[in-house]
């Protein structure tokens, strides 16, 4: 029986989506529930996995863009597993017996080539990409004439030199190169030229002295990592400081609905991450009520799935506040831009020793400027000055962020 494999939804809204890569080939046998591509949405990128196990093929190329129900694939049911297959799954033996065994094998171009000829493997490919070697210049002894990685380590203890190769890979030619923009790339320009648009954008900007902060996580950063099995980073302190404010300012954590605002009652804090395919912006849910530690457990799973992009729907719909931090990159300072229908977001930026006036005194500080930009149609330039300073109090004063943004002898005198 042949069993046709249709695109999923990757969600509502979403009518067509693109082929990122097969990961099986023409006449494979798939186990059910086998990966057997993925696909890109404006959103995440997703799976598709076999119903039900047979021999594939494929009915759609990559960079294909197809629409959500639609046939890619089907899988022959009725077809028996093959003896390559087979002989797959069966026990490898061992690396000291097929040693001996194997011949460099130089591999050629041709019509007839296996589908891995010439293939490097992930490991293989990244020693290759790291020291500029291509698989034309690698004696391939893998199965099919793939290149494993013993193969590249082979070359190079051999003594190859790559010829030097510049970040941006300049040649004389002029030769260009066009690439289709994906479609979570087109949803996001979309989405950025929509905001400077829609909205009344205006971004305000303080400074913080980090030393508090620094000076915590020195002290107790070990046993902090003993304890959680995570390290404490700069991230949690924020997005702690964070919550504390928007109950001070609930404008900052509101959202314009049609004719309406919508105020939230709960801090479900965006985390924006630089995922191999995008921006994207995963969410830690209800953070108001999270410790550090659980903040850090949650943004450590978000950014791994981000990487290895299994970011869903879900983890990225909902979000009252953005933080995004491009001081990990280098950056002295930006504007960052107001992720929709969210109304404000706060920028991080590095952390630089700089000369301050401390009690008529010059002190290096650790200082890291910071940025909230945020729709002066629902926020006044009061309410996000003040939710800014908010911030730089609680992280310059860690204390506070434990008694809702005010020093504990306020609490103690009832002020």
């Amino acid at each position: 029986m042949i069993v046709e494999q249709k695109v999923p939804s990757p969600g509502e809204s979403i009518s067509e989506v693109v082929i990122a890569r097969w990961l099986k080939k023409d006449g494979d046998y798939v186990e059910k529930d086998d990966e057997l591509c993925e696909i890109d949405s404006d959103k995440a990128t997703l799976t598709v996995n076999a119903d039900e196990a047979g021999a594939f093929k494929a009915l759609a190329a990559e960079g294909d863009t197809v629409t959500v129900g639609s046939v890619i694939c089907t899988i022959d049911t009725a077809a028996a597993k093959t003896a390559a297959a087979e002989k797959a799954e069966e026990p490898k033996p061992k690396a000291e017996e097929t040693k001996a065994e194997e011949k460099p094998v130089k591999v050629e171009a041709s019509n007839t080539a296996s589908y891995a000829a010439g293939t490097p493997s992930p490991a293989a490919k990244k020693i290759m990409d790291e020291n500029n070697v291509s698989a034309s210049q690698v004696s391939a002894t893998g199965k099919d004439g793939r290149i494993t990685k013993s193969d590249v380590q082979n070359l190079l203890a051999n003594g190859f030199v790559a010829p030097a190769k510049s970040a941006n890979s300049f040649s004389s030619s002029r030769e260009t190169d066009r690439q289709k923009m994906t479609p979570l790339r087109k949803k996001l320009s979309q989405r950025l030229v929509s905001v400077k648009n829609e909205t009344a954008m205006l971004t305000t900007f303080n400074e913080v002295d980090m030393s508090a902060i620094m000076e915590i996580r020195k002290k107790y950063k070990d046993k902090f990592f003993e304890k959680h099995n995570v390290g404490v980073g700069f991230m949690s302190f924020f997005t702690k400081a964070v919550t504390e404010a928007l109950q001070l300012f609930p404008a900052v954590n509101a959202m314009i609905d049609g004719e309406e605002i919508v105020y939230h009652k709960y801090a479900d804090i965006g985390i924006a991450v630089s995922a191999p395919k995008g921006l994207v912006v995963p969410v830690v849910r209800n953070a108001q009520e999270l410790s550090l530690a659980q903040i850090e457990q949650e943004i450590k799973n978000l950014a791994v799935k981000a990487r290895d992009n299994k970011i869903t729907l879900e983890d990225m719909s909902g979000g009252t506040f953005t933080i995004t931090n491009g001081g990990v990159f280098g950056s002295m300072m930006s504007t960052p831009i107001i992720n929709p229908p969210q109304s404000a977001i706060l920028g991080m930026h590095n952390v630089v020793e700089r000369p301050m006036a401390i009690n008529g005194k010059v002190e290096i500080r650790p200082i890291m400027y910071v940025a909230l930009s945020y729709d002066h149609r629902i926020i006044d330039g009061r309410e996000s000055v003040g939710f800014l300073v908010k911030v730089k109090e609680m992280l310059e004063n860690p204390h506070k962020m434990l008694f809702g943004g005010k020093d504990p002898d306020q609490i103690l005198l009832g002020l």
